[in-house]
């Protein structure tokens, strides 16, 4: 059982579920479709069991409504049966692509993220995470200008807010 959590963003630590081997920098890509197909292949693990289409669970997820925040991010997301632990991925688009964001700007820097199908609180705490970092626009520029997977890894996995000390 998870424990309530009122500061839910104070505990995600995004180390224990992005791997810097899956940061990518400036894709090429020109529709929605092909970037869930990348952003699903950065997810994807060679030792995964199941036969999972990630892309398919991505496309289902969106079908639902857009998971563009806004601000040129998108946060694709699914649930996977037999999925041992969260995973996430990072990207960022040479192109901004139209995503029905409901602010009408094309993504260009996309976090997504696939959890077990039963991690409700946890989804739920790295989603409210995740929109609450990205939130922040100096957060926007320093990932949108990064030259080197690396540095947009160590710039998200190092990010505890402004009001942290």
């Amino acid at each position: 059982m998870e424990p309530a959590v009122k500061t839910v963003e104070s505990e995600v630590d995004l180390r224990e579920i992005l791997d810097p081997q899956r940061v990518a920098l400036n894709l090429p890509c020109m529709s929605k479709k092909r970037l869930l197909e990348l952003v699903a292949d950065l997810l994807a693990s060679a030792d995964d069991e199941e036969e999972t289409d990630i892309s398919q669970i991505l496309n289902e997820r969106e079908r639902l409504g857009s998971t563009g925040i806004g601000h040129g991010i998108a946060l694709p997301h699914g649930r996977v049966t037999g999925l041992g632990a969260p995973r996430a991925a990072f990207a960022t688009f040479a192109t901004p692509i139209d995503f029905d964001s409901s602010d009408g700007i094309p993504v260009s820097l996309v976090f997504a993220i696939l959890v077990p199908e039963d991690a409700n609180t946890q989804h739920l705490r790295l989603l409210a995470h995740l929109a609450r970092m990205f939130s922040e626009p100096t957060l926007r520029e320093e990932l949108a200008t990064c030259r080197e997977p690396q540095e947009a890894y160590r710039i998200l996995t190092e990010w505890r807010g402004p009001d942290s000390t």
